[in-house]
């Protein structure tokens, strides 16, 4: 109980308390045999002095109560979320404690909804300025809230609030629709304006004032994609002329050079050398070249049971490793050729890292979330931070005469497998790749 409340319950006290010593006054002085005249006289003073008790403690109390009413309506006007109340009480009891106490509250409710307002502004702005498709929904699925983006997006720029986000996808492909609504963050192509459209989906659930809301953000990609492909194309161009002029210039003044040596006899001997020369370049051309065909031509992986224990002791016939831990006894579900090719880029990669072959490990395991792993471990030169995030990019090479398609080639495969692959340092120094491959 506050001290306010402590206070108004004291006078009222303090009224019936003397209400009832006049009541049994009275009583006892009819008890004692007073004589009539004096009873009517004493009658008459309660009479007189019951009101007077009773306006003393009215007009002892009023103030109390008009501040508990002002207060009152203070709060039902903080209930409306008006902050600007204030209560007005130049009075140094408790009373204007608790007006005090009630303005102080009104100040910093007030300063705490201003600030809320202007980051619900600066979040509404960020919102409509974004360059992805956002739409809030309520648990009905009912459109809260649409930004420009998703307004261009769905409608064609009409208002899509207090629509049902599942009626404006109806004029979308089914499949399309359906994609969004799920929200599995998922790659779509659409046809739209008569060109072919690649969006990203995603859906996130939250609480909004202990309502529960879906959000749906779609974000176009096809001039993120368009710029990396053309961004790719450069760099193949930039490798390819890189790797043809290296090429094509010795051999070209190699060329020049037999031809000074066939008009002077003394130095016929010398053409071997100069043919050999150019067979080495020419090969090296051809095996640069086949690279990107073979990255280029990559078939669709032909999944079947397969034995672990077959691919691995394929491979280490051709190259040396050693074995760590056991093989599943369960065939894994892979194509056999395209795993080999895999495991001999990744035993190669890691001999030419300068890594000893007792020092190459690879090891096949069974994942508890399903699936498996096969682990290719060396303690070769290792990749710095910098290196390690583009060592799985196409064309990428540290290695002198390096094409740079090995890691991206293996990746390629595992992807096509629905698997996954990662490089990542190895502790106590060279690289480790894992490859995780489906169950099925």
């Amino acid at each position: 109980m506050t001290t306010f409340s402590r206070y108004f319950l004291r006078m009222r006290a303090a009224a019936v308390l003397l209400c009832s010593v006049l009541v049994t006054a009275s009583t006892m002085l009819l008890c004692a045999g007073i004589t009539r005249s004096k009873l009517q006289m004493f009658a008459w003073t309660l009479v007189v002095s019951l009101p007077m008790t009773a306006a003393l403690a009215y007009f002892a109390v009023r103030p109390i109560r008009r501040i508990l009413f002002a207060v009152s309506e203070g709060l039902l006007g903080f209930r409306e979320r008006d902050f600007g109340l204030r209560l007005v009480a130049e009075r140094e009891d408790e009373a204007g404690e608790v007006v005090k106490r009630f303005n102080a509250l009104g100040e910093m409710l007030r300063r705490e909804h201003h600030d809320t307002y202007q980051r619900q502004i600066l979040v509404e702005t960020v919102i409509e300025a974004a360059p992805m498709a956002i739409v809030l929904c309520n648990e009905a699925n009912t459109v809260l809230l649409a930004n420009v983006a998703a307004r261009e997006l769905f409608s064609a720029g009409s208002r899509l609030d207090g629509q049902d986000f599942a009626e404006v996808l109806a004029s979308w492909p089914e499949e399309v629709a359906g994609a969004i609504l799920r929200g599995d963050d998922s790659l779509l192509a659409v046809e739209r304006d008569g060109a072919r459209e690649t969006l990203h989906a995603s859906k996130r659930f939250f609480e909004l004032s202990t309502q529960p809301h879906v959000l749906y953000i779609v974000k176009p990609l096809t001039r993120e994609l368009v710029r990396q492909e053309i961004a790719v194309w450069k760099t193949t161009i930039r490798v390819i002329s890189h790797e043809l002029n290296n090429s094509l210039a010795p051999i070209s003044s190699l060329v020049h050079s037999a031809r000074a040596i066939v008009g002077r006899p003394e130095h016929t001997h010398r053409l071997e050398e100069v043919f050999a020369t150019i067979e080495e370049r020419t090969k090296h051309l051809k095996n640069f070249l086949d690279g990107y065909a073979r990255f280029a031509r990559l078939p669709k992986p032909s999944k079947q049971a397969a034995s672990w224990n077959e691919l691995i002791e394929g491979v280490r016939a051709l190259y040396p490793f050693e074995l760590q831990g056991e093989l599943p006894k369960q065939p894994g579900c892979f194509d056999p050729a395209q795993l080999q090719q895999v495991l001999i880029n990744l035993v190669k990669n890691a001999a030419e890292a300068g890594s000893a072959a007792d020092a190459i490990e690879v090891a096949v395991r069974d994942v508890p979330d399903g699936g498996s792993e096969l682990l290719v471990m060396d303690r070769g030169a290792g990749m710095s931070d910098g290196v390690l995030e583009k060592a799985l990019l196409p064309f990428y090479s540290t290695k002198k005469g390096g094409s740079g398609l090995g890691l991206p080639l293996c990746r390629e495969i595992i992807d096509a497998h629905g698997g996954r692959l990662s490089v990542e340092q190895r502790q106590g120094g060279g690289i480790a790749v894992r490859c995780w491959l489906p169950a099925s």
